[in-house]
């Protein structure tokens, strides 16, 4: 049985977290073609961060990661604008929608903290070549870029993101879903070993505290990214995975958002 702790019991009191600066490394804002969001809207995004406790989320739109790349960016930094204190966002890349135009419209906005990829959606994989405008502007700015990951993807196996790491080891890489599927689990952690500017993000459907606690066991509090998805998957479901895995209070609030903050850049 876990010992009461104040994230613990901050859950069984229901009330906001405290005690922990929160930061979610993957979120995403806007409505999406391919299921339902009730209210997909940054002031709806905030309103559940206050009642959980996370103090920011880093966002990319739904029309980003899919269809209009260039006016889910715009979108992206509208929200970011209406809570700056709150969220912050990814400019997402698609190779196949000029991404050295969107570097050139967005590269001094602030509100961009990282780059995404979504290899997956945009049908293209991760190493080639029409992604290097997204490692070049990385390399040169420090920002992370988070890519999602898939096991057994033609896209973005994770294999395919560690051929990408050793190639740019200048560049702070995100495994988003950290691979996604159990059987792949074993994997990133090794890839992690072996590649330092690897991370892995720990949103996803099929993953679990005891996920959780082999790659902190494995690779360190600090190599692990706390990340949930939403509003694909339910916030308060994504935090509980961290706040009750068998972890101690130290290694879950490195994991909640230390971990991350330390691979940011300086805010202007």
């Amino acid at each position: 049985m876990l010992t009461p702790d104040p994230l613990t019991e901050a859950v069984r009191n229901r009330v906001p977290l405290a005690g922990a600066d929160v930061i979610d490394a993957h979120a995403h804002v806007g409505p999406y073609s391919r299921f339902f969001i009730p209210d997909p809207s940054a002031d709806a995004m905030v309103r559940l961060m206050d009642r959980c406790g996370v103090r920011r989320a880093v966002l990319s739109s739904c029309l980003a990661i899919e269809l209009d790349t260039a006016a889910g960016n715009a979108a992206t930094a509208a929200a970011v604008r209406s809570h700056p204190d709150r969220l912050a966002g990814y400019l997402t890349l698609n190779p196949h929608q000029s991404p050295e135009a969107e570097v050139a419209r967005w590269a001094d906005d602030p509100g961009f903290i990282g780059i995404k990829l979504h290899p997956s959606l945009h049908e293209y994989p991760v190493p080639g070549p029409a992604y290097g405008p997204a490692w070049e502007f990385a390399a040169a700015t420090g920002r992370p870029v988070l890519s999602h990951t898939w096991t057994g993807s033609a896209y973005d196996d994770p294999a395919m993101l560690a051929a990408v790491a050793e190639r740019h080891p200048d560049v702070t890489i995100l495994l988003g879903h950290a691979g996604a599927l159990p059987a792949g689990f074993d994997t990133v952690i090794e890839l992690a070993r072996r590649h330092q500017n690897l991370y892995l993000e720990i949103c996803g459907s099929y993953f679990t505290s005891r996920a959780l606690e082999r790659m902190v066991g494995e690779l360190g509090a600090h190599r692990v990214i706390y990340g949930s998805d939403f509003p694909f998957i339910d916030l308060r479901y994504s935090l509980g995975r961290v706040l009750f895995a068998d972890l101690p209070l130290a290694d879950r609030i490195t994991v909640l958002g230390g971990a991350f903050a330390a691979l940011l850049p300086p805010r202007p």
